[in-house]
């Protein structure tokens, strides 16, 4: 499988007040530095951002992604790796030379579930894919399209863990370790990774 993040959290969806409200930075200074310090948060936030993303399967920002696989895992339904997924723009199939197929909408169907969401067939199973072929889906996931709409307790530990990528950042090692208090915030949302192999049918 490979997955490929199509677009990036807008910048003006990152909580950069709430983090430097959460470090008691000062603020209000239109100057090089302030504008030099906006970006340092930013990317302390994205960096943040990507971890409990990474940890969680959960997008917290809504973007686009691009799945491609040499098969489906299952033709009686495909799971997709992260969630919540808002909606699948396009099916594609590849013959391998070139040529491809744009999947009809009404042969296939999303179950949007918070933990596992898939692609099911309208019909007895998904189409098949040729040999030397591959299949691409193009999906929106993420629980919105501003801060406001990330649940609480993951939006918390966005802001303690770049709280901590800014208090360590001369210390890149530390990077990879995740406090308790973040990994405690997001236990709830961690999920078992699972693009639904065969022998795993639990759709309903």
């Amino acid at each position: 499988m490979m997955l490929i993040e199509e677009t990036a959290p807008a910048a003006e969806a990152l909580p950069v007040a709430a983090l430097r409200a959460h470090l008691r930075l000062a603020q209000g200074f239109e100057g090089p530095d302030d504008a030099a310090e906006t970006a340092a948060l930013a990317g302390f936030l994205r960096a943040a951002i990507a971890t409990i993303e990474g940890r969680t399967g959960k997008v917290l920002l809504k973007r686009r992604f691009r799945m491609q696989l040499d098969d489906w895992r299952d033709r009686l339904g495909q799971s997709l790796p992260l969630a919540p997924v808002h909606s699948v723009e396009r099916i594609e199939i590849d013959d391998g030379d070139g040529t491809l197929t744009m999947l009809p909408p009404e042969g296939w169907r999303l179950v949007p579930d918070g933990q596992r969401p898939a692609i099911l067939p309208t019909g007895v199973v998904l189409p098949s894919i040729p040999r030397r072929g591959s299949v691409t889906v193009t999906f929106l996931a993420g629980f919105g399209d501003t801060w406001a709409e990330v649940p609480a307790d993951l939006a918390q530990a966005v802001i303690l863990l770049a709280a901590r990528y800014y208090d360590d950042r001369s210390q890149d090692g530390l990077r990879h370790a995740l406090p308790f208090g973040v990994s405690a915030l997001i236990e709830r949302w961690r999920a078992v990774r699972t693009l639904a192999g065969r022998g795993n049918r639990e759709w309903r």
